[in-house]
């Protein structure tokens, strides 16, 4: 299984260090074969060790350059980070990232080998008008990326689900996911969308599901362990 960690925008540097600390602690009792990453902010990036992967949230195509605002390959190096999440629903819709853009980053950090976790999901108007529609939506956003890649991992995160304290059903979350695991050659498929230490045995017994990515259940330690351990 793979526990992904996001934690958007929260936790400071120091934060950061004492969560890692008490995470490694932690994952002592972890499976070998399952596979945690953890995406702090980028004030928080460092080459923290341990069993454990750590990511970007983000990052702009480019080695360095005139981007202000941004973090670019450079900084990211300094660190030796090469896993970062592209297409999350929030930079889609507060930051205006286009599908054209979101394939961009994604064709620029695949040439340079990173571990790519997409993220791809339906607004709840969407799921409404049922699951035709929902399959559609989910499939143009991998327009321009190339799904064929090694070091690709989905995730599938409805959009109503995250941050709202609501699952998908079992039942949505199973649909979705074999039909997503059809489209992208069964290629590691994450579910998002307020998974928790009170749903996590549920959502990883589901058929198609190969992990989860975590939003507010993985600011703290105890909480997010106690889901890898699960």
């Amino acid at each position: 299984m793979i526990y992904a960690g996001n934690f958007k925008t929260n936790h400071t540097r120091a934060s950061t260090a004492n969560y890692i600390e008490e995470l490694k602690d932690k994952l002592r009792g972890k499976s070998l074969e399952d596979r945690v990453y953890i995406f702090p902010p980028a004030t928080a990036l460092d080459d923290y060790e341990g069993d454990f992967t750590i990511g970007t949230q983000n990052a702009y195509p480019a080695q360095n350059g005139a981007y202000t605002g941004e973090i670019g390959l450079e900084q990211l190096d300094e660190f030796g980070i090469k896993s970062i999440l592209i297409g999350h629903s929030e930079r889609r819709e507060y930051m205006a990232e286009t599908q054209d853009k979101v394939s961009q980053k994604f064709a620029f950090f695949q040439e340079q080998g990173f571990e790519i976790i997409y993220c791809i999901g339906e607004p709840l108007e969407v799921r409404e008008n049922g699951f035709e529609d929902v399959m559609k939506y989910l499939l143009a956003q991998f327009d321009g990326i190339d799904i064929n890649y090694d070091k690709l991992i989905v995730a599938y995160e409805p959009i109503w689900a995250i941050g709202t304290g609501r699952s998908a059903t079992v039942e949505e979350i199973s649909t979705t996911h074999r039909a997503l695991k059809n489209a992208i050659n069964d290629r590691p498929l994450l579910y998002g969308g307020s998974a928790k230490p009170e749903n996590i045995k549920e959502i990883k017994a589901i058929a198609g599901v190969d992990g989860v990515l975590v939003g507010s259940a993985s600011l703290d330690a105890n909480s997010f362990s106690q889901m890898v351990l699960s």
